[in-house]
């Protein structure tokens, strides 16, 4: 059901693309949105992870450095069939984790020295297990073309805004037209954030699932799940970024925060809820 709500969602999202592409110069319009796009998926795709682990200071670590983490982390990824990914650590009291990379070979997987500091074995092993479900499932590929489509519309939709406003708008404005346009203009970033959130949640759900498989703990993930949840509500990364905040295992943003009302993960207690159903079914 994830999977469809995930092809559904990104559907949608593509003919949002067009339709805003479309509002800005008819057939033109759509070619030169997408041309932007194809531009800036293609940056993601080969720099996304660099930039991301760079911005939050995460630095490769060896297996002699990190035995227990390098263990876990080697045992998974064979459960999972996957290649052994790069592990990197961040210097970050704060707990938590993420993956990234453009595939399974080129994959990285990211944890804080708190959450090293706060879980216990099992519990790291669910959090590693649902990290690596997401590159298993190819989540940094189309996380990053959903947020380069979001990005697009919403740089589409302020440029022909302005066309509108300024350009040749005026005349339409006679019957309501140019009104009209600029309205669904302004709409059209929003409904695409929206559907942002939807997917990530979609696939959010899919890796808890995905990594209880790979490491045989679900009740383990969930603890893991309400301890960093609660960590973080208290204590939130300091230099966490809206613009990364999905790639994390939970929310890196303040509790307090007006973004936590859009946030691109679904509610913690709705996670475990899931899992132990998981638990359940597998007793």
């Amino acid at each position: 059901m994830n999977t469809l709500k995930t092809v559904f969602f990104m559907t949608l999202m593509m003919v949002l693309f067009l339709f805003v592409g479309g509002l800005l110069g008819g057939e033109k319009g759509i070619m030169i949105a997408f041309i932007f796009s194809l531009v800036m998926n293609f940056g993601s795709y080969w720099f996304s992870d660099k930039i991301v682990l760079t911005m939050y200071g995460a630095k490769q670590v060896s297996e002699g450095e990190f035995p227990g983490l390098y263990r876990i982390v080697r045992v998974l990824s064979e459960n999972a069939k996957l290649p052994m990914p790069k592990v990197y650590v961040m210097e970050n009291s704060t707990p938590n984790a993420f993956a990234t990379g453009r595939n399974p070979e080129n994959a990285v997987v990211a944890v804080t020295t708190g959450i090293l500091q706060m879980l216990n074995d099992e519990e790291l092993a669910g959090v590693i297990g649902h990290e690596l479900a997401h590159v298993k499932h190819r989540d940094i590929l189309i996380g990053t073309i959903v947020a380069t489509l979001v990005g697009t519309i919403t740089f589409v939709a302020r440029m022909a805004g302005w066309a509108l406003m300024f350009g040749g708008g005026r005349d339409r404005d006679r019957d309501g037209e140019g009104i009209g346009s600029i309205f669904l203009l302004v709409l059209s970033p929003i409904i695409a954030m929206l559907i942002q959130l939807a997917i990530s949640r979609s696939r959010e759900y899919l890796a808890d699932e995905g990594g209880s498989e790979i490491s045989g703990k679900p009740l383990s993930l969930a603890s893991a799940l309400n301890k960093l949840n609660l960590y973080n509500d208290r204590m939130p990364m300091l230099n966490a970024q809206p613009s990364s905040a999905h790639l994390f295992i939970v929310s890196p943003l303040s509790g307090k925060s007006f973004l936590k009302v859009f946030s691109t993960h679904p509610p913690i207690e709705e996670r475990i809820k899931r899992l132990q159903a998981l638990a359940a079914r597998e007793a």
